[in-house]
């Protein structure tokens, strides 16, 4: 009998797929009232994100944000009202075009959803009924006018530039985000371990593609492509 795929042991859950949320500093969601002041007290550490973030003094209460490049401590970030400066929190409908933004909201008050890893960005395309944004996969996305952002690129974009040099370095970066690693092609196993393993050298041994009547279960990976039209 074959073992489990590595797939089908990441959908069972379990502590080594869980994001470990003990660690997490805060959510970094946008603040909930629509105008305020604050000040940038330090710039910290998150573990398990891959941005810094920033530690703001909103009315005499602590609060994180995801920090933007270019701000630093003892800088006042606005919210609502302002002017269009890294880290300040305004509605699309008041961001000019072309005026690169993080942490969008996806529903009006839902604290930010979009383009929050770090050295990310968003776009404003076009504002209207309708405000558009070019999203970092390149895709075009309409949002509700109220819905807010914060200005800049996400800091911390230079972490992909240096090495990890050994693979403990991998595992242990990683491990902190509960993100499994050493990941084996199918081809490269056994045939008790996949069903694409075996051979006397690496080869599926059968189609790969997954027609397009199967049940939903089945209906992963790459589908089998469209006939061709009669001329």
């Amino acid at each position: 009998m074959g073992k489990r795929l590595i797939t089908q042991r990441r959908g069972r859950g379990g502590s080594q797929y869980r994001s470990p949320g003990h660690r997490h500093l805060d959510d970094v969601r946008l603040p909930a009232f629509d105008e305020g002041k604050g000040t940038i007290t330090d710039l910290v550490h998150a573990p398990g994100r891959t941005s810094p973030l920033t530690e703001v003094t909103f009315r005499g209460k602590k609060d994180y944000l995801l920090a933007a490049e270019g701000v630093k401590v003892g800088q006042e970030l606005t919210v609502g009202s302002g002017e269009i400066r890294p880290g300040n929190i305004m509605m699309l409908s008041s961001i000019p075009e072309g005026t690169p933004v993080h942490n969008i909201e996806g529903v009006p008050g839902d604290g930010g959803k979009y383009a929050k890893t770090a050295g990310t960005s968003a776009s404003v395309v076009s504002r209207g009924e309708k405000v558009v944004i070019l999203m970092p996969s390149g895709a075009l996305k309409e949002f509700n006018p109220r819905c807010r952002a914060a200005i800049g690129v996400v800091a911390g974009g230079g972490r992909d530039d240096k090495p990890f040099a050994k693979a403990g370095k991998k595992h242990h970066t990683l491990r902190s985000r509960s993100k499994a690693y050493f990941k084996v092609s199918g081809v490269a196993m056994n045939p008790v371990d996949h069903p694409h393993g075996g051979g006397s050298h690496p080869h599926v041994g059968k189609p790969s593609t997954v027609g397009r009547n199967v049940p939903p279960g089945r209906k992963v990976g790459r589908l089998s492509p469209k006939k061709k039209s009669k001329k």
